[in-house]
């Protein structure tokens, strides 16, 4: 593999790596529906602020979200919606699975 090859195949990854927890796939989830401040996320998620804020920092870096201060609240919005498309798929691999372990 050359090296643009590489590089092209990296950013795939850190896209991917950002969404690859369970915490980070609701947020991005929810921000779908609609723009969010951090303290309205955080009560939804059931964990401290810190914790919150980091993983929309880490979808943030990844192109995913972006922020918007609004007097002294930050508000999430999802940045690139077709992030969607890609969750589509991997229920579309879920329910895939689930029939052929039904048919066992």
């Amino acid at each position: 593999m050359d090296a643009k090859t590489r590089m092209k195949y990296e950013a795939r990854a850190k896209i991917i790596k950002a969404m690859a927890h369970p915490t980070r796939l609701f947020l991005v989830e929810e921000l779908s529906r609609r723009s969010r401040c951090v303290c309205e996320l955080t009560e939804m998620v059931g964990a401290d602020t810190s914790t919150v804020s980091k993983h929309l920092s880490l979808l943030k870096a990844a192109g995913i979200v972006s922020d918007e201060k609004r007097g002294l609240q930050v508000w999430y919005t999802l940045k690139m919606p077709c992030v969607m498309n890609f969750f589509g798929c991997v229920e579309s691999v879920i329910e895939s699975q689930r029939r052929e372990y039904m048919l066992r």
